[in-house]
């Protein structure tokens, strides 16, 4: 069926690129056409229009402005769509018959950084994940805005969930899969947010990803030095390069180095305990209000908040490097001056990191390069503030590069206020360039002739109001009232009729406009060309742009540290190989912020590897136990995040590994229950703590039933105190448990009541102790639950505990009962089998056997008899 050149042409260009939406390029606008435009229409709020295809009729149409497409796009990519954008490849007014067209980028959930994201803190990563076997995966993980790429690989048995945790950490936007691995593409959405996008699987084969990682300006030296040992990382690596590659179609000359990381490197925190200290997302809503990152968010820079972001989520291990850190923030709490004055030169940088991406893409228009020139001013101020500093802060200053030519080129050659578009003029600054100049007087000189050709044209007419003007659709006219138009002359040529009058157009006025239009063509031709070598050359920095641009980044995280510091009134811990926690006066930092100065009660901990490992935490709901354990757990955090910490005093033995089992939720989706979860949690937790980890425990088994529960816990307890000796706080309602102080390591807190005539009062002070008592029904009056229900409840409790009559207790289990005193035991350690013949060792055999069954039945005798 024939179809219009135009028509005939998109079809062409959308049968490569069936998956995504196209933007084809007409005019000023982006069109979209047949079920594009039928998808996009509603996502994006536009009218459903149609066009003239040919023999086809009116097809599907829709199209937004090129000027304001980022935010249009925005929209399809947050909904998971892909957006090829198709360009016109030559200018419409040089071409000869259709305009050439073709896609220059598909724009995908993970590689769109134009419309930056709500969070400025937030990184927008895309991963690609390459299972190897079914015990090992690789995974890459790029930033295009920024220029980051990373890879790491798991191998072993707990290689999934280690996967899930790494994936749940970087909340990544999209993931990039082998075709068929519907498992994994499970995994991903689990964890994070992220939009599936199924690859070749051909291109997570060895041979092709190393194949592509050659072409790979990021690959560099890492192929060859560490990729040899990581064939899964070499994988994912590999199939993350080809897909930006053939995503991006140009050289990301700003992913500079693929560098490999191993999560256990630093403090490992699995999804659930992330999710229960809310370190970056609160539970209730998933944002940032009410997390660890709210409270210590002092940044100032883009790249600022996403180092501290990824600070808390990856504290450190060495006491040699968290004590690095430490030593940088001190200063800047000590000096006020010095603080502020970091504060005042980050304020002029905004986001360099994004900045560099988007001057690597070629997209920067001329403000961006202004704001470049005044970020990298104020870097060489900073870089002169820190003149006598030492440590991290030193090592900071001299990645501040030189970038002083980049700042002079950009000061020499951009209007200081030019407009957003590059096709309009206003770009270049006077005295650049000479043609430039000389073609901006030749567009001065046109006022002065418009003006001069106005007052003559009146004389000769007699015509009062005549005008002459001009506008981009019909260029310059002469504009004659109606009323006038009998004193129009013979040589007014009709251009335009309007309502209340005619324009026109003279010889005279024809000729200046082809010179002057000709020479605007030019000023705005020229204008983009020199920008665009000024582009080029400063993109040709980009390597010290970026280093820059990260040491910035690192400067903005440990200020922001040190503000949070001062405002929160925190103290620099000391941070040792040692096994102690030990803390004073600690506050838990978001719930003191909730409160306010002095609302908070703090509390001292001391768990170490002797005798204070385990704490059995026993009181009522709403005392604050719950609060207690998180504090203490952000407080270990926090100090070895290389943060002053909430406290009058801290020392803090490095832990390798936070593990948190808190709350109750269901995973329908997983078909989980909340005692199904909470047992998932905990079998985490004793399959993966160290002697070296901090176990936060609340309540477990109160779901399932009291004596189930009460069970579990006790076993949990035992094991965790003979078997794998991790610094714990445990709490619960079951008051039994603490008897387990007997164990070597175990001993008991509670949390402080005052009950007098007038009720019930919560002091939120940890002390020493057992309670015995739950205040369950006092707790109930506080939440104000209708008094029939509060008195009938005081009945029901007498009742039951008149019935147990103070009998009802737990038998402690051994987690290896010794059977002494057995006559079965007794006679096999009597034997000498050694000198046994197989004939004797069969007939003893065969005796004990016996007596087994004989106890067995005459248990069966006494249950019978009952």
């Amino acid at each position: 069926m024939s179809l219009t050149p135009m028509m005939q042409q998109y079809m062409e260009i959308k049968k490569e690129y069936p998956d995504a939406i196209l933007f084809f390029h007409l005019g000023d606008f982006y069109e979209m056409f047949f079920e594009d435009a039928e998808r996009a229409a509603p996502v994006l709020e536009v009218a459903l229009t149609s066009r003239d295809a040919g023999k086809l009729g009116r097809v599907p149409m829709c199209g937004v402005p090129c000027h304001s497409a980022a935010g249009y796009i925005a929209r399809l990519v947050g909904r998971g769509f892909k957006v090829a954008i198709c360009e016109q490849l030559e200018d419409p007014a040089q071409a000869k018959g259709l305009v050439r067209r073709g896609v220059t980028r598909v724009i995908t959930p993970g590689t769109f950084f134009e419309g930056q994201p709500e969070d400025q803190a937030q990184s927008t990563y895309v991963v690609s994940v390459a299972p190897v076997g079914k015990t090992a995966f690789g995974l890459a993980v790029a930033d295009v805005g920024t220029g980051d790429f990373r890879v790491t690989e798991f191998a072993g048995p707990a290689a999934k969930s280690e996967l899930y945790d790494e994936i749940y950490r970087l909340q990544p936007v999209e993931a990039v899969l082998p075709e068929g691995e519907k498992e994994l593409a499970g995994l991903a959405r689990a964890a994070a947010p992220a939009a599936v996008t199924f690859y070749p699987a051909d291109f997570f084969a060895p041979h092709r990803a190393r194949e592509a990682l050659r072409a790979f300006r990021a690959a560099g030296e890492w192929l060859g030095a560490e990729g040899a040992g990581h064939e899964a990382a070499v994988a994912a690596a590999g199939a993350l390069a080809a897909y930006l590659q053939e995503t991006q179609k140009r050289e990301l000359v700003h992913l500079q180095t693929i560098s490999f990381y191993t999560p256990d490197g630093f403090m490992l925190l699995d999804a659930a305990t992330r999710r229960n200290l809310e370190l970056t997302r609160s539970l209730q809503d998933g944002g940032r209000k009410g997390t660890l990152l709210e409270v210590l968010d002092y940044t100032l820079t883009g790249m600022g908040g996403r180092r501290l972001r990824e600070w808390l989520e990856q504290p450190l291990l060495s006491p040699q490097a968290i004590e690095a850190r430490l030593a940088a923030v001190a200063p800047l709490v000590a000096d006020e001056g010095l603080r502020e004055a970091v504060r005042a030169g980050l304020k002029k940088i905004g986001d360099l990191e994004r900045l560099a991406g988007k001057l690597a893409y070629g997209m920067a228009n001329a403000r961006d390069l202004l704001s470049l020139k005044e970020a990298l001013r104020a870097a060489a101020g900073l870089r002169e503030l820190l003149g006598a500093a030492a440590g991290l802060l030193g090592q900071i200053r001299e990645r501040l590069a030189d970038l002083g030519d980049v700042v002079a080129l950009i000061e020499r050659a951009i209007a200081p206020e030019p407009p957003a578009v590059l096709n309009e003029g206003g770009l270049i600054r006077e005295g650049y360039d000479e043609t430039v100049d000389r073609l901006r007087a030749v567009r001065r000189d046109a006022r002065s002739f418009i003006a001069a050709l106005e007052a003559k044209e009146r004389e000769r007419t007699g015509i009062k109001s005549l005008k002459v003007g001009y506008n981009r659709v019909f260029g310059y006219y002469i504009e004659v009232t109606k009323a006038n138009l009998a004193l129009v002359p013979p040589d007014y040529q009709r251009r335009q009729t309007l309502a209340t009058a005619e324009r026109f157009i003279t010889p005279e006025l024809k000729e200046y406009e082809e010179m002057a239009l000709g020479a605007e063509e030019k000023l705005n031709q020229r204008e983009y060309e020199l920008f665009c070598a000024v582009r080029e050359a400063a993109a040709g920095a980009i390597d010290r742009i970026l280093r820059t641009a990260r040491a910035l980044g690192e400067l903005d995280a440990l200020q922001s540290l040190a503000v949070a510091a001062v405002r929160g009134n925190y103290v620099r811990p000391q941070v040792n190989e040692g096994g102690a926690i030990i803390i004073r006066e600690g506050r838990h930092p978001v719930v003191e912020r909730f409160l306010g100065p002095g609302g908070f009660v703090p509390n001292d901990t001391h768990l170490d590897d002797a005798g204070r490992r385990i704490a059995i935490i026993t009181g009522p709901n709403m005392a604050g136990k719950s609060t207690y354990m998180r504090q203490v757990a952000l407080i270990v955090l926090l100090a070895q995040v290389g943060s002053f910490v909430p406290a009058a005093e801290a020392t803090i033995g490095v832990v390798d590994r936070i593990f948190t089992r808190i709350g109750a939720a269901d995973n329908l989706a997983g078909g989980q229950s909340t005692f199904m979860m909470e047992m998932s949690e905990c079998r985490t937790i004793l399959t993966g703590a160290t002697r070296r980890s901090l176990v936060i425990m609340d309540e477990v088994g109160r779901g399932t039933s009291t004596y189930d529960g009460m069970s579990i816990a006790r076993a949990i307890i035992e094991y965790l105190a003979t078997r794998i000796g991790a610094k714990t706080l445990f709490s619960t309602h079951y008051h039994e448990l603490t008897d387990l102080d007997r164990l070597s390591g175990v001993f008991n807190l509670t949390v402080a009541v005052r009950e007098d005539a007038s009720g019930v009062a919560f002091l939120y002070r940890v002390v020493p102790g057992k309670a015995d008592k739950s205040y369950g029904i006092q707790v109930a009056a506080l939440a104000g639950l209708p008094a029939p229900v509060l008195a009938r409840a005081r009945e029901i409790l007498t009742a039951l505990e008149a019935r147990a009559g103070g009998s009802r207790r737990v038998v402690q289990l051994e987690i290896f009962p010794q059977p002494e005193g057995h006559p079965v035991v007794e006679r096999l350690a009597a034997l000498d089998t050694d000198n046994l013949t197989p004939l004797q060792a069969l007939n003893i055999l065969a005796e004990l056997k016996d007596a087994v069954a004989a106890v067995k039945s005459s248990r069966r005798g006494r249950r019978g008899g009952r």
